[in-house]
């Protein structure tokens, strides 16, 4: 079943791409044509009169630098595209459509793994088009677009812009391969292999099981060859389930503005998802995003930097009414070191978590849903200048602030500084046997157990009553004054504006 995004911002986008695509195929000797109703594979696909019939047909020939591959507007495109192009910067190869009307559509079939797949290119965007895999029932490794590098080397400069790709139904359960909406694997056993320059923007990603968009490459660090300079920017994500956007073996990734929402109850018992995390990255940053209404069984935080990861920066990002807290932060301490470095200096700074930790069913044995969860052996991490703002939950609904617990080893040498802890009933400190904890100049604004020393903290604060609790008691709309709006995809999101939170904690200091 095809949603389309509201009719005015289509109307917009389709008329904006119109335009580029003029610009990118203003030569006819430039671009091939596909035209499912019209076509004939016989046709040589050069003109949209001779424009050829079926995606097997377009995917036989590798494109080369400026050419442009074009499905036309208002069409279903039954099966599978296959896609090889080697542009160049200022040449690069397009996929998209043409004509007038909607954008067209790729629809895989019963049994198909992918709907598109986009293989050992380089300079190759794809924009504007709809890509749905469904079948009679779930497939495990089922995904929407499959972007793939193997035994080729550097894959540069390819560009996912604007595409919807909804509906894959593939299977629920992570041990199974799971299911998502883009699916980005770089992989050799010749050539080692990476994407440098891989971009993913504007897209929207709908009713795809189990995950929006993950990575799968060189995870391992004794054969360490991560991908670099991605970017994932402006992509809305609805009735997803499970993990929201996970690169995975990648180092200096950029994730922000983008919107995870609207996470529907549909996995397992023990399944473990959250929305924006790394796992296997280095100097990952992920900022100025909104991810709400998660409800996995277990974790359901909104970010996460996981194990084997280093210099993660989560900031400025909202998270409100997920079923898990506002982050994750853990480390497999049993993990061989040839495998995993752990997990140091990762940072959570300056976000928004409002109404999270909500999780009303028990997870692994007992209630379970921490606003700051840190596990395993962590090192070396800094939490500060994060608000939580925590509203009444009703037993049994776990109402711990931070737990730090074991995998393999206890977290050492964790500093939180100058955050806000805002309990409306209850809150509570569970540090186990992790080692080395500095609280300093936090505020602690409401009842806890267990409340850690901190010789700065500070049980009350006006400014905090002023500004937040006499304005809106639950904190939403006190905490939008610190947030600008911003269309993504059709949704109006919340986004954490850097300057206004700091200028509040500067009130807070006063």
């Amino acid at each position: 079943m095809r949603v389309p995004f509201s009719l005015g911002f289509r109307l917009l986008t389709t008329a904006l791409l119109g335009i580029l695509l003029l610009g990118a195929c203003s030569s006819p000797s430039t671009a091939y044509y596909v035209d499912c109703e019209n076509g004939d594979d016989a046709n040589d696909g050069r003109s949209p009169a001779t424009a050829w019939r079926t995606l097997e047909r377009a995917g036989q020939d590798t494109l080369r630098a400026g050419e442009c591959l074009l499905l036309r507007k208002g069409q279903t495109f039954h099966g599978q595209l296959n896609v090889t192009g080697i542009g160049t910067e200022d040449a690069p190869v397009l996929v998209s459509g043409y004509g007038d009307g909607p954008m067209p559509v790729i629809q895989g079939g019963d049994s198909t793994m992918w709907a598109l797949r986009v293989r050992n290119s380089q300079f190759l965007t794809v924009r504007a088009l709809e890509i749905v895999n469904t079948g009679k029932e779930r497939l495990p490794a089922r995904t929407g677009l499959f972007v793939e590098c193997a035994d080729y080397g550097v894959s540069t400069g390819i560009t996912i812009d604007s595409v919807y790709i909804h509906d894959v139904n593939g299977s629920l359960i992570k041990r199974q391969g799971g299911g998502s909406g883009i699916h980005i694997v770089n992989h050799g056993r010749e050539v080692l292999s990476r994407f440098d320059r891989l971009t993913i923007t504007n897209c929207h990603i709908q009713r795809c099981e189990r995950n929006a968009m993950i990575w799968d490459g060189n995870f391992r660090r004794d054969r360490w060859f991560p991908n670099t300079n991605v970017v994932v920017r402006g992509n809305l994500i609805e009735q997803v389930p499970g993990d929201g956007i996970v690169p995975i073996g990648c180092d200096g990734t950029l994730i922000e503005y983008n919107v995870m929402r609207d996470c529907p109850d549909l996995l397992p018992p023990a399944q473990a998802a959250a929305g924006i995390w790394p796992w296997s990255c280095d100097n990952t940053v992920i900022q100025f995003n909104e991810v709400s209404d998660h409800k996995a069984p277990s974790d359901a935080q909104g970010y996460d930097c996981d194990y084997n990861c280093t210099g993660t920066v989560i900031r400025y990002n909202y998270s409100h009414d997920n079923h898990g807290g506002l982050v994750l932060v853990c480390d497999a301490g049993g993990a061989r070191k040839d495998y995993s470095i752990g997990n140091d200096r990762s940072r959570v700074e300056y976000n928004i978590s409002v109404g999270d930790g909500i999780r009303p069913r028990d997870d692994r044995g007992e209630m379970f849903s921490p606003s700051i969860h840190i596990g395993g052996r962590a090192t070396n991490t800094f939490i500060g200048y994060n608000i939580i703002h925590a509203n009444p939950r009703p037993d049994p609904i776990d109402r711990t602030t931070v737990c730090s617990e074991a995998w393999d080893g206890y977290a050492d040498s964790t500093t939180f500084s100058h955050n806000v802890f805002y309990v409306a009933d209850e809150g509570g400190f569970i540090m186990s046997q992790s080692t080395n904890n500095v609280f300093t100049h936090n505020w602690f604004l409401g009842t806890f157990k267990d409340r850690p020393e901190d010789g700065e903290g500070l049980m009350e604060s006006e400014t905090y009553k002023k500004e937040v609790l006499d304005v809106d008691p639950t904190g939403y709309k006190a905490m939008e004054q610190l947030m600008d709006e911003r269309e993504i995809c059709g949704f109006t999101a919340h986004f954490v504006n850097e300057a206004k939170i700091k200028a509040f904690f500067e009130k807070m200091e006063q």
